[in-house]
This record gives C-alpha cells, structure tokens and sequence, in this order.
C-alpha cells in the first residue's frame, strides 16, 4: 500500500484513470460526455470508459474497471453509485474519484466537493487524496447512511421518472404518499454505553455530514471517526414531518451534542418487528444490525482545502 502522497504523486505524474457513470441517474446520460471530454483534455489517460445503462451492470463494470489497475477510478453518479465503488475500493491502493450526478449527492457534500462536471474535475486535477471512513453493517460498507423505517419504503417505491423530473422533492413527495399508510415501529439504539428505546417512523445511522441533501448537524462530517444516530419525529405521523421541515432547515446550526443525537463508533439496533435495512438507498438486510466505524478505510479525491487527514 504506498503512502497518500505517493499515490498522489502517481496520479498527478501519470493520470492513469477510469472512469465508470451511472448513465442511469437524475444527471448520469448529459454527464457521461462532457466528463469523458473534460478528463482527456486535463491529461488524464483513461485506461478504461464504462457508461452504465442498465440495472446490475454496474457491479460488474467496476469489476472491469479495477481490473485495468488504475491509480484513480472515477465515479459518476449519485449516492448508490458511489456507495457500491466506495465498497468496491476499501483498503485498496487506488483512490476513489467522485463526478456528482445523483439526486441528492449526500456523501460528495460531505467532503465539500463541487456538484458540476467542472468542478469534480478540477479537484481530481488539483485536489489531494485523503483517507475517509466508511460504515460497516451486516458485512457490507456503506459511505454515508443506512436508515430503518419509512425512508426503506420509499427507496423502494420512489419512481425514477420523478427523480429525474423533480430532484431532491421527489423523496418527501413519495414519504408524504406512503405515510398515511406507515406505521411507526419500536426501536432500542446502543450506542457508547447508553442505550436508548423509542417508537419512531424513521430512525438514521449516519456517517457523512448530509441527509436528503441537507445537513444533519453543523459539526458532522465523513472524517470524524464517529456515527451519528437519530430519529425523526415521534409515534405520530405529524411528528415525522414536522422533524423532517426542521432537520432541513435548522441542520447545519445543530450539535452532535445535543440530546437528539448518539454519536458513537458503533452502534447496535433492534427494532420490533424486524425492518429493512436502507443502506446508502438500497434495501440490503434487516434488523437487529451491528454498525460500526471503520476508520481511514476509503482513499478519495478531495480539494486541496479539505480539512481531513
């Protein structure tokens, strides 16, 4: 494993990269082009081009990326897309690259890196590698969030056309949909030696900083080398959306201090009855679920401002 900064140099003197776009997502399809061209033009050699168009092909297209042994692999996508490369890279010698494309883009918010074509690729051409954490659930890594309740149904019902037409309003429009007809469940969160029993309709486990493009807390982030636990709203239905309108306007003034939070390294979740595990927007497993920090596990591109280590 060479060090961050000789897998930066390596990147920098022989742009060895691949490129691999959910051509699926809300911006892949308009994307793919522009950053082919754009990576080519700041002297990037892609060793390999993949534009994925269909369900299950990606999984096997970042086989085949990493396979050409690239110094960087870039990801261009929304936050599934980049949770599965994340996954695919953990302790590897080659450093993730992020093209926002998705919905939301909560883990490139995160580590403050730039929604436009443009702007990705100036940080993959002047940025630096950092070491990031990653989530571990049920023996699969995640970059930024698994979630239990209501957000599973959504995930799994949310229709692409209105993703795309919409953006980030097509979650809460199908949540406000699918709520009349949600029933709250009971959960116990162990986490640093507290344990916590609530009746909720959503409950999060976060590693990044953002939630639903929107900030959790104003001093979380994907380099804290802590989770961050917390519900949305109460038994009651109009508690969910009240906490929602409030976690999306008061998020970046909050603390990980205050009461509404456990922030922990690991984290053990039982709920009654069992539910879904949503895990980076895709429904993997179920509860009870063990979740734990794994720190450092993810080389990445970020710009040459960004505070982690």
């Amino acid at each position: 494993m060479r060090s961050k900064g000789d897998l930066q140099a390596a990147i920098r003197q022989h742009r060895r990269a691949v490129l691999v776009v959910n051509t699926r997502s809300r911006r892949g399809a308009r994307m793919y082009q522009a950053a082919g061209r754009q990576l080519e033009a700041a002297g990037f050699g892609l060793l390999g081009s993949f534009a994925v168009s269909r369900p299950g092909q990606l999984e096997t297209s970042l086989a085949a990326a990493l396979d050409l042994a690239p110094d960087l692999l870039i990801a261009g996508g929304g936050d599934g897309t980049v949770s599965l490369a994340a996954r695919h890279l953990a302790h590897r010698d080659i450093a993730l690259g992020i093209v926002p494309s998705g919905t939301t883009n909560n883990f490139a918010r995160s580590l403050g890196l730039p929604l436009t074509v443009a702007g990705a690729v100036g940080v993959l051409t002047g940025g630096k590698v950092a070491d990031v954490d990653l989530g571990h659930v049920n023996g699969t890594y995640f970059a930024n969030l698994v979630s239990v309740g209501l957000s599973g149904h959504v995930a799994a019902t949310v229709r692409p056309q209105l993703k795309r037409l919409l953006g980030r309003p097509a979650y809460p429009l199908t949540a406000l949909a699918r709520l009349p007809r949600h029933r709250p469940f009971r959960a116990a969160v162990t986490a640093g030696g507290r344990t916590r029993t609530l009746t909720t309709h959503q409950l999060n486990v976060a590693n990044g900083s953002f939630h639903a493009g929107r900030p959790i807390t104003g001093d979380a982030s994907a380099d804290d080398r802590l989770l961050l636990a917390y519900s949305l709203g109460g038994p009651g239905r109009p508690g969910l959306i009240g906490a929602t309108v409030r976690h999306a306007l008061t998020g970046a003034r909050r603390t990980q201090a205050e009461p509404a939070f456990l922030a922990a390294t690991q984290v053990w979740l039982h709920t009654d009855p069992p539910l879904p595990l949503d895990i980076d927007g895709e429904i993997s497993g179920q509860t009870p679920a063990s979740i734990t920090l794994v720190p450092n596990a993810l080389r990445v591109m970020v710009a040459a401002g960004f505070p982690g280590t």
